[in-house]
């Protein structure tokens, strides 16, 4: 087996250097993106951080809006406070473990990995939950190994888990998978430290629903729950797609439109679960790992399920990152107990591909923030309400135009009713590029 070993000082540096090129490819894949790196969700996150304490929808919790809310106190807008807080979530990942000495060569890989530089270098609050779920795996395994007493331990993984509640709802997904663990390890003395988080945790999420949803959204319910909404063939290959690509150490996006591209992008995701799979078996797990795993398990098979009665997007690397982190990490643990420093490879050759999808399909998002700018100023609604017409929501490239004018006003609003396209106040694609022209990506 083909293994090397670095000397301290020469790993030191390797680190130091695959640090700085993580920082650099978070950032350029936002600027090189044509409206930097933002979707129709990040609409609502940075409306409700613009518009707060006004509350105009409860699809997501308030800690990631109110936090870009709070960076804007210091001058900068919502959307240089969302990429703020993706670049601060990635250093205090890295500063934890190194001060905790709790996986940080692995967590170096993982967050070089171009799936989760994506995740960073996004409007969304993903990249807000991994230091979290890093703290949650840690209190965790000070609990496993009996380093604090069980009342603390209780008191911090409840903390935990209200806070990732607060940040996205999935986080219920780790109330019941550390109820699970508890369950399943009863004749264990910490087994009350983990199924009793997790009812707080569920408990909260009641009071929560009923004194902030239902409050200022009583058709909640109505609206996100609805029985078969998609089918279980169509569930179980966006299940697989997902997989494979969230488990694509390279590239985690394949054409929307198919062809042979996809065969490899699949493929290598696909037998890097295996791989996975493989060493989980033949090695020697720790009661730490056992737990991590367990928990990303649980999380993963209950993010499927949950489409069945409620409406959320299709599984891809994005909704599964919180979830996966704790499966990278071990599994680069394994490689590194395998491989040595050879596993930092891994790390580059995802940077390198990273780098060379973000240039080929670059945009200039700088650019199109000047012209998208000048434009709202002309009209005199840079910092009006702003209404925008889209035929549904399956609109493909009209919303993003919507999306670029968010990153500047963030006070917009899609309409789906035709009539509103009447009123010169309502603005549609072709009215606003009537008038400028937007540099687009190379490749969509």
């Amino acid at each position: 087996m083909i293994s090397l070993k670095l000397k301290p000082n020469y790993e030191r540096i390797l680190q130091i250097f695959l640090i700085i090129a993580t920082y650099v490819m978070i950032v350029l894949r936002f600027l090189l993106n044509e409206k930097g790196r933002v979707n129709p969700d990040s609409i609502r996150y940075m409306r409700q951080s613009e518009i707060f304490p006004i509350i105009d929808n409860t699809t997501a919790p308030l800690g990631y809006p109110l936090l870009i809310k709070f960076f804007t106190i210091f001058g900068i807008d919502d959307f240089w406070s969302s990429k703020l807080i993706g670049i601060l979530a990635f250093t205090v990942l890295l500063i934890f473990s190194y001060r905790k000495n709790f996986y940080f060569r692995e967590l170096l890989i993982v967050s070089a990995l171009f799936s989760f530089v994506s995740i960073f270098s996004f409007t969304m609050s993903e990249a807000l939950t991994l230091p979290l779920v890093l703290l949650f795996f840690y209190i965790s395994h000070q609990i496993i190994k009996n380093k604090i007493s069980a009342t603390k331990g209780i008191f911090a993984l409840s903390l935990i888990l209200i806070l990732l509640i607060n940040i996205r709802y999935s986080a219920l997904f780790f109330c019941l998978g550390s109820m699970a663990f508890g369950v399943l390890n009863f004749r264990k003395k910490y087994w009350k430290s983990f199924v009793i988080p997790g009812i707080v945790g569920l408990g909260f999420y009641g009071l929560y629903k009923v004194l902030f949803i239902d409050y200022f959204n009583e058709n909640y319910v109505d609206t996100f729950l609805e029985i078969g909404l998609k089918s279980t063939p169509t569930l179980l290959l966006e299940l697989y797609q997902g997989l494979a690509t969230t488990f694509n150490p390279f590239i985690h996006i394949a054409d929307p439109n198919g062809g042979n591209i996809n065969y490899g992008i699949y493929g290598i995701g696909v037998l890097t679960i295996l791989a996975m799979v493989y060493i989980f078996i033949k090695t020697t797990l720790s009661e730490t790992e056992k737990f991590i795993l367990m928990i990303s398990f649980i999380t993963i098979v209950l993010s499927y399920f949950v489409q069945y009665f409620y409406s959320v997007n299709a599984i891809d690397y994005r909704l599964l990152a919180p979830f996966s982190i704790g499966i990278w990490m071990v599994f680069f643990r394994k490689l590194f107990q395998i491989f040595n420093s050879l596993t930092y490879s891994i790390a580059f050759l995802s940077l390198m591909t990273g780098f060379a999808f973000t240039w080929l399909s670059k945009g200039d998002y700088l650019e199109n923030r000047k012209i998208i700018t000048e434009y709202l100023e002309k009209e005199n609604i840079k910092d009006e309400t702003i209404k925008f017409y889209l035929k549904s929501e399956d609109s493909g490239d009209d919303i993003q135009t919507a999306e670029l004018i968010s990153t500047v006003n963030p006070k917009i609003y899609v309409t789906f009713k035709a009539e509103d396209t009447l009123k010169k106040s309502v603005l549609t694609k072709q009215r606003v590029e009537r008038k400028i022209n937007i540099k687009k990506n190379n490749y969509q």
